[in-house]
C-alpha cells in the first residue's frame, strides 16, 4: 500500500511541485504551490464536479425530503422509499458524497506530506526522478513576503474566509418566512463552523498548508457557481 501511495501520489506531486518551481513559478514555491493546486483540480475537475453538484442538489431537496416526512412521520420504511424514489429522480446516490470524499482524502494528505517535507534535502534527493533538477536553494517563499514554512495566520485567515464564501456560495435560496428543517439548519450552520475549523486545523500547520486550502476553496467557489446556474436553468 505504501508502494502505490508513494508512486501514484506522494512523488507524483513532490516532482511536480519541483518542476513548478524550477520553470514557470520562477522559483517562487508559493506560486508553485497555487499552479499544481490547480493542475490538480483539473486533473480531478469531474470528480470535485460531481462532488459539489451532489452537496448542492441534496441541499436543493430538503424541503421535498421533509414533506415526506411530514407525510410518513411514523413509517419510516415509506419514508425510505420515497426518498429513494426521489434521489432517483434527480439522478443522485445518496452515498456518492461519502465516497467522493473518501477518494479525496488520500490526495489531501500526499499534498500536506509534500508541502511539510519539501524544503529537507535529504527527502529531495529520495524522492526525486532522474530528469526533474533539484534546486540548488529552495525559496520556501510566497512573493518573497510569506515564510511557506512557518505558521502565518494571515494566510489560515485567508484559507478560512474563502472557505466561509464557499459554504455562502453552495447555500440554496431561502426565503425568511420559510421554515427550516434539521438538516437544513445544520448546513447553513456548517457555512459559520467549517471556517473555525479551518483556524484551528491550519493555525499550526506550514503556512504553505493554508495557501493550498485557500486556492482550493476559491476553485470550489467558481465550481458552485457553474452548479448553481446549472441548476437555476434545469428549474
Amino acid at each position: 500500500m505504501e508502494y502505490l501511495y508513494n508512486t501514484f501520489l506522494y512523488h507524483p506531486f513532490l516532482n511536480a511541485l519541483v518542476l513548478l518551481y524550477n520553470t514557470v513559478a520562477f522559483q517562487d514555491l508559493g506560486i508553485a504551490i497555487i499552479f499544481l493546486t490547480i493542475l490538480i483540480r483539473v486533473v480531478l475537475f469531474p470528480l470535485f464536479q460531481k462532488s459539489v453538484r451532489h452537496q448542492a442538489v441534496m441541499q436543493r431537496l430538503q424541503p421535498e425530503i421533509k414533506k415526506i416526512q411530514v407525510k410518513y412521520p411514523k413509517d419510516r420504511e415509506q419514508q425510505a422509499k420515497e426518498m429513494l424514489a426521489l434521489y432517483k429522480s434527480h439522478q443522485l446516490n445518496p452515498f456518492s458524497g461519502f465516497f467522493l470524499l473518501l477518494i479525496q482524502l488520500p490526495v489531501l494528505i500526499a499534498l500536506y506530506q509534500v508541502f511539510v517535507s519539501i524544503s529537507d534535502p535529504q527527502t529531495l534527493a529520495h524522492g526525486i526522478y532522474p530528469f526533474v533538477q533539484i534546486p540548488a536553494e529552495l525559496k520556501a517563499t510566497f512573493l518573497g513576503l510569506i515564510n511557506l514554512k512557518a505558521q502565518s495566520i494571515f494566510m489560515v485567515g485567508l484559507a478560512a474566509f474563502a472557505q466561509y464564501l464557499q459554504g455562502r456560495a453552495a447555500l440554496p435560496p431561502h426565503a425568511p418566512g420559510d421554515s427550516l428543517s434539521d438538516a437544513e439548519r445544520m448546513g447553513r450552520n456548517m457555512v459559520y463552523i467549517a471556517p473555525i475549523l479551518t483556524l484551528l486545523i491550519f493555525w499550526s500547520f506550514p503556512a504553505a498548508v493554508s495557501l493550498y486550502w485557500l486556492v482550493s476553496s476559491m476553485v470550489s467557489i467558481g465550481q458552485q457557481v457553474i452548479v448553481n446556474r446549472e441548476l437555476r436553468i434545469k428549474q
